[in-house]
């Protein structure tokens, strides 16, 4: 079998996350702040939240994918275009494709505390108005690569020879790795991905450059040749916890204004209309 070399990706940037009190029951964070479309391409915006029932009514989508990683507690989701719900619970993941639009809810139950993650992916022009869809992962169901001293969970794309059987219309890599005190392990990438790590729980060394970063810290991946097999190594100083998300850049307009994101002004307006005209009541 032939193989082919991978390079290492050195850190390009480290920054520290921090929460801001939006409301008595919702603690908020950026991980990737909005509007800076062509560097994060094809990823939005991430946010951290911790919240309880009450911190979010019903609200809708257009031309995206959210990606929801529940770090702890258990949130139910409510879709009332598609009818489709359910309950995810502390390491399941949900990819939900807004596509032409989505209107839907994520509530925890009365008195419970959740935390999670979401990340807005952006969508290609040509499946901006795609039909909506659901994708529920639970953690036991979730493909995981095993290596000396690391457990990796491949909830998206593929890690070494571990494969997920997600669905994305844009390609994606998510993983999430917990690695013991001084073990290593390489995550492979296409080098024309663009991608970060969020560090959940301990502190490591990250990429070629070997940058340390702790909890609460995300970091930016530099770039290689796009044709090339890319690495990011990571090495845990001490028991270590994080995600890592990478992908394919889109290279095209965006435009965004609250939760719908399309390639032109018009195109937002529209959304704006058919949402007022409660289009996303109704699925085709």
């Amino acid at each position: 079998m032939k193989t082919h070399p991978i390079h290492p990706r050195n850190i390009k940037k480290v920054w520290t996350v921090n929460g801001r009190k939006v409301s008595d029951i919702h603690v908020a964070a950026p991980i990737l702040e909005p509007g800076h479309w062509e560097d994060f391409d094809p990823f939005l915006v991430m946010m951290e939240d911790q919240f309880e029932k009450g911190a979010f009514d019903v609200h809708p989508h257009r031309g995206i994918e959210t990606v929801s990683f529940i770090i702890d507690g258990s949130i139910n989701h409510y879709d009332s275009a598609t009818g489709d719900g359910g309950t995810l619970r502390k390491g399941d993941l949900q990819f939900m494709t807004a596509g032409r639009g989505v209107l839907h809810n994520e509530t925890p139950a009365d008195g419970e505390s959740v935390h999670m993650l979401q990340l807005w992916v952006n969508l290609p022009r040509e499946h901006k108005m795609t039909e909506p869809r659901y994708q529920n992962m639970r953690a036991e169901d979730v493909p995981v690569r095993h290596e000396n001293g690391a457990l990796i969970r491949v909830y998206s794309g593929s890690s070494g020879d571990i494969v997920s059987n997600t669905l994305n219309y844009v390609p994606v890599t998510f993983v999430e790795m917990t690695i013991d005190s001084g073990a290593s392990v390489t995550q492979d990438l296409p080098g024309s991905y663009n991608g970060f790590i969020y560090i959940l729980e301990g502190s490591g060394q990250f990429g070629e450059n070997k940058v340390e970063a702790k909890k609460g810290q995300a970091l930016w991946l530099d770039s290689v040749a796009a044709e090339e097999l890319s690495g990011i190594q990571v090495t845990a100083n001490e028991n270590l916890r994080l995600v890592l998300f990478a992908g394919e850049p889109l290279n095209e307009p965006v435009v965004a204004r609250g939760p719908f994101v399309m390639n032109t002004e018009a195109e937002i307006t529209q959304a704006y209309s058919d949402y007022r005209n409660g289009v996303f009541h109704k699925s085709n």
